[in-house]
């Protein structure tokens, strides 16, 4: 009888001690589910966190370093839509660039998306000025750099002269004629301002630029960016940067 008493007296602290047991199981599977839980949400806001930063980077990089800019009309062909192609609505395709707003100060060569909100011509004294009468172009255009701020230039005979060399410009579309367009004809050979460039597009003869009175002179302040990279087309993916040393022959 006194076993039996011992038996039943053992059997509730082995029930308690399989129920601690279990109860251990269990706490230590909910913390590792807890922890698992935790680790997915660590993650997720990583992941959050470096979506926001990566949106927040390209935000910054298209608002204040590059911009893309749709390229219309022939003016800087062959460079800039050496192939357009009539679409179904009938319009032309168009090449598409991307533009940087960061830049040193404009040299040779520069492609440039300008804002010809004004048109400066000189006086008699050489000093930019407004023209009475003649209305600016008052659209945003794309040309090349062919002179800066100091340098003398030229245009006559179908021949570009900057500081007294003869410039060869391989970029030009190929027997396109350079001609005075008006804007400095009485005033040949020119000195181009500091703080201004004289630009042209590379289809000399399908151009409306600086040797136009409606363009002349373009200010710096004019200036909205430089030309980097055509990105469209894809199979005509380009920079852009250094096109003024390529012959208008390979581009056609």
């Amino acid at each position: 009888m006194e076993e039996n008493n011992e038996m039943h007296e053992n059997a509730p602290e082995e029930q308690n001690d399989e129920n601690q047991s279990v109860q251990e199981e269990m706490s230590e599977e909910e913390k590792k589910e807890a922890e698992k839980g935790k680790a997915f949400v660590s993650d997720l806001l990583e992941i959050a966190e470096s979506a926001i930063i990566t949106v927040f980077v390209m935000f910054m990089v298209f608002t204040y370093i590059l911009h893309p800019v749709n390229v219309v009309g022939h003016s800087m062909q062959p460079t800039l839509n050496p192939h357009p192609t009539v679409l179904s609505d009938g319009t032309e395709s168009s090449d598409r660039i991307l533009m940087t707003m960061v830049y040193g100060k404009p040299k040779y060569g520069d492609i440039l998306v300008i804002d010809c909100n004004a048109n400066y011509l000189l006086d008699e004294n050489g000093n930019p000025c407004l023209p009475e009468g003649i209305t600016p172009l008052n659209e945003c255009i794309i040309k090349r750099v062919i002179a800066t701020g100091g340098q003398t230039i030229d245009v006559r005979n179908n021949t570009v002269t900057v500081d007294g060399e003869v410039l060869s410009e391989p970029y030009v579309a190929s027997k396109a004629l350079t001609k005075d367009l008006g804007a400095f004809t009485e005033n040949y050979p020119i000195t181009v301002p500091e703080g201004y460039v004289f630009v042209m597009g590379d289809n000399r003869e399908h151009s409306t630029d600086s040797r136009s009175a409606r363009v002349g002179l373009v200010k710096e302040s004019q200036i909205y960016g430089k030309a980097l990279v055509r990105y469209y087309p894809l199979n005509d993916f380009k920079m852009l940067t250094s096109t003024w040393k390529e012959s208008a022959d390979e581009k056609e």
